[in-house]
C-alpha cells in the first residue's frame, strides 16, 4: 500500500469516497465533452443517496461536471458557480441494481446530444467507470481514453485501430443501433494520441472524444 493511500489524497472535501471519488467520476463526464453541459441529472445509488448532502457529494458532482479539479477552492461554491453558468441540474435517488454502493449515473446534455456515464467510487479517491453511453466497461481512468461512435460494418474497427498511433491497453466495443449500423468503441491507451483530428476524419467515424487521464 502506498503512502498516498494511507494518508489520503489532497482534496477539498471531507471524504475520499463520497467527495473526491464523486468529483472524479463527474469530471470524467466533463472531459468526455470538454465543456460544462447545458443540463445534467445525477442518479444517486446506495450510500451516495443517503449521505450526498452531509458528505458534500452533491457539491463534488457539480464541481466535477464543471471541470473543477480535486484541489480547486471553488468546489465549496459549486452551487453558486453552477447558477452563474446557467447549468440546469438535479439530484435523484435511484436503485441502480447490483452495483457498488457508491455509484452514480450521470445523464447530461450538450447542444442537444445526450450522454450517460455510470461510475463507482471504490475508496481512497479511486473510481471505476462502468458504463459509457450504454456500453459496459471497467475503466479506472489510469489510461488516456478514446470514445468513438463508428459505423458498424466489417473492417471499420480495423481502420480505426490502424489510425491509432500509440499502444492500445484495453478495448470495449458494442453495437448500439443495428438498423443505423452504429457501434460504440472505447479504447484505453498507454499515452495520448497526437493525431486525433486524423482519426475523426476516418469515413467510418461519426463521433470521437478523447478523455485524457488526470495526473
Amino acid at each position: 500500500m502506498s503512502l498516498l493511500k494511507i494518508l489520503g489524497p489532497v482534496m477539498v472535501g471531507p471524504s475520499s469516497s463520497h467527495t473526491l471519488g464523486a468529483l472524479k467520476i463527474s469530471r470524467f463526464a466533463y472531459k468526455l465533452v470538454g465543456k460544462t453541459p447545458d443540463k445534467v441529472t445525477f442518479l444517486l445509488h446506495g450510500s451516495f443517496s443517503k449521505t450526498y448532502k452531509g458528505h458534500g457529494t452533491d457539491r463534488a458532482l457539480l464541481a466535477g461536471i464543471m471541470g473543477f479539479k480535486q484541489d480547486d477552492p471553488r468546489i465549496k461554491d459549486a452551487f453558486e458557480v453552477a447558477k452563474e453558468r446557467g447549468l440546469e441540474y438535479s439530484f435523484e435517488i435511484q436503485d441502480l441494481g447490483e452495483v457498488h454502493p457508491n455509484t452514480v449515473r450521470i445523464k447530461f446534455e450538450v447542444e442537444g446530444i445526450v450522454h450517460e456515464i455510470e461510475g463507482s467510487s471504490i475508496g481512497g479517491g479511486d473510481i471505476k467507470i462502468t458504463n459509457i453511453d450504454s456500453v459496459p466497461c471497467d475503466l479506472s481512468w489510469d489510461y488516456d481514453t478514446l470514445v468513438i461512435v463508428n459505423k458498424d460494418i466489417p473492417k471499420a474497427l480495423e481502420k480505426i485501430l490502424d489510425a491509432i498511433n500509440v499502444n492500445v491497453a484495453n478495448l470495449y466495443l458494442r453495437r448500439i443501433n443495428a438498423l443505423l449500423e452504429r457501434a460504440l468503441t472505447i479504447v484505453e491507451l498507454d499515452e495520448p494520441v497526437d493525431n486525433l483530428e486524423e482519426i475523426k476524419k476516418i469515413p467510418y467515424v461519426y463521433e470521437c472524444y478523447f478523455i485524457g487521464r488526470d495526473y
